[in-house]
């Protein structure tokens, strides 16, 4: 983790979250006559509501002591699988479902109507405001808590006075009954399908908050309810998250974890304040870190994303260390010059790549003549593979697990700011990343992106080296504890284990379609191959994809017998 006196922000402890639970009672629109897929009742919060009023949500409210008491849980049917929390609460959500809107997702116990579903009849003889379980109980009904499924786990948002510890279950809605809301916290239910609530909210007609709005994108992909609860059998939820917030074109926006700004969110603002700006320009340096800042060259375009993240890790004390220059932009340079007050000690170029190594030597000469001492350009040489426009000579080759140290004098004591240089050939056969020891930060340059996979080009890209160096980036993270990635294209990454987890089962993923592609085409070209193995691309990215497809190619071949 980053050092405290590192963070740009101080640390405010979130508030505690609550216990609660949530219910989507959902029916196949086909047999209320609409056009197919699926509806979810949504009800409309009370506009005194403490907690998002006015907003649509689906029923549910804070779990009793009531719903996890031994004699309830003995009132309710549960699956083998179904463990005490899950049980209470989906008895939670049961309840909630009855004194909100009306609807009994309970059974006779015994009689000529043992396992019917309870009717008009018993809901009009249990008490919304009175003990739900034991009124249930006296009119021979079960708790049907065996039908309700875990969905999803969502926690209430960092920065949020109010929070929630909140599992959102789904359940069918019962034949025979209909919706009441109890015109105090509910009102206006409404069956709706995902699609359609999300259209209406898009036009400001249907007010939601981000979690009912994320688990609607996903509900929409199912078309039956029946495929909704084929995907809970295992009993776990198939997202859990806590989101994150901070400022995009003046307005706040909410991320989940699977989010490209989320990981920049936690590193910047760790505690969930929303103070952090996540547009992308190139007029000023974004504070990462006290020590770290991230300037973007106007560069973007399909290879580069928002533009090549050039990087300053230091402070005034220290010296500043700059990571990638970038393009010999001058502007740009003069800029990142500037952010570092002049005083660059050294200059690191994790690859030659013409969007990383050109303004290196443009940048050494702005220091000299502002003065300032030389700062040496640091690196690994092109190796004889790379391509012309990738020629590069640093002033002094680094080594493998070498240290470059930043030391100064600061108010508080004494700052110190160390890389350590990683060798990670796959990109380029010169490409490193650098580890921020005391703060565990990972800079890896094109190895790791932000939003899409490097591309590895033959024959300085090499497809079984890049899978070597994703091992050794992972052996480094678990040593030191890092959490975060900071790429040379997009925001930086989270999860940093997690996320060289994926993109490693990514690369293998594709590999399985180019060796499935050659073994059904044996006689095809690398056009044919392309087709095959990258059909989930865009035709228009086919000629770059078809670059990575060669490295899968020749590790494919290197690894049948005889070419050891």
């Amino acid at each position: 983790m980053p050092r405290s006196t590192q963070q740009l922000h101080p640390f405010r402890e979130p508030v505690a979250t609550r216990p609660a639970a949530t219910v989507l009672l959902l029916r196949d629109a086909t047999a209320a006559g609409g056009a197919g897929g699926i509806e979810v009742l949504m009800t409309r919060r009370s506009d005194k509501a403490s907690f998002a009023p006015g907003a649509y949500v689906f029923p549910g409210g804070g779990i009793d002591a009531l719903d996890a008491a031994p004699d309830t849980h003995a009132a309710a049917d549960r699956r083998p699988t179904q463990s005490d929390l899950h049980l209470t609460q989906a008895i939670a959500a049961i309840r909630e479902s009855f004194e909100e809107l009306g609807v009994l997702l309970a059974r006779h116990a015994d009689g000529p109507r043992k396992g019917w579903m309870a009717d008009a009849q018993d809901i009009a003889g249990i008490d919304r405001h009175q003990p739900f379980a034991a009124q249930c109980q006296a009119r021979g009904l079960r708790l049907a808590a065996d039908s309700v499924f875990l969905l999803a786990h969502w926690t209430t948002d960092r920065d949020l006075p109010r929070r929630f510890e909140v599992p959102f279950l789904v359940a069918r809605m019962p034949e025979g009954q209909e919706p009441v809301a109890d015109e105090a916290e509910q009102f206006e239910p409404v069956w709706v399908r995902p699609t359609d609530a999300l259209a209406r909210h898009e036009a400001g007609q249907f007010f939601m908050i981000f979690p009912t709005i994320r688990t609607l994108q996903r509900l929409a992909s199912f078309a039956t309810t029946q495929a909704v609860f084929d995907t809970l059998a295992d009993e776990l939820p198939l997202w859990s998250s806590c989101p994150r917030a901070g400022t995009l074109a003046g307005k706040e926006a909410r991320y989940m974890e699977s989010d490209m700004p989320y990981g920049e969110l936690a590193l910047v603002c760790p505690d969930g304040q929303i103070v952090h700006l996540l547009d992308w320009q190139t007029e000023r340096p974004v504070p990462l870190l006290r020590n770290v800042q991230r300037l973007t060259a106007p560069n973007p375009g399909v290879m580069t994303g928002p533009g090549t993240n050039s990087y300053l890790v230091g402070d005034p004390a220290t010296g500043f260390i700059a990571i990638d220059p970038g393009p010999a932009d001058t502007e740009h340079l003069d800029k990142l010059w500037r952010a570092a007050g002049g005083d660059i000690r050294m200059i690191v170029c994790t690859h030659s790549h013409p969007d990383h190594a050109p303004g290196a030597a443009p940048l050494q000469a702005l220091c000299v003549q502002a003065g300032k001492a030389r700062p040496p350009i640091l690196g690994l040489p092109s190796a004889p593979t790379a391509r012309a426009a990738s020629a590069f000579t640093p002033d002094r080759s680094l080594q493998n697990n070498e240290l470059l140290t930043l030391d100064g004098q600061a108010p508080d004591g004494k700052t110190t700011h160390t890389l350590r240089v990683i060798h990670t050939p796959g990109h380029a056969a010169n490409h490193l990343c650098l580890l921020l020891v005391e703060d565990a930060l990972l800079f890896s340059g094109d190895h790791i992106l932000n939003g899409s996979t490097t591309v590895v080009d033959p024959p300085d890209g090499n497809m079984a080296d890049y899978l070597d160096s994703l091992d050794r980036l992972d052996a480094v993270c678990a040593e030191h504890g890092v959490e975060f990635i900071l790429p040379a294209h997009g925001y930086v990454l989270g999860d940093a284990r997690g996320a060289i987890a994926k993109l490693k089962a990514h690369r293998l993923a594709r590999e399985a379609k180019v060796l499935a592609a050659m073994q059904a085409l044996p006689q095809g070209s690398m056009d044919d191959w392309v087709r095959h193995a990258y059909d989930d691309v865009p035709p228009r990215m086919w000629p770059v994809a078809q670059r990575s497809l060669l490295a899968h190619v020749e590790r494919i071949r290197s690894q049948q017998p005889g070419n050891d």
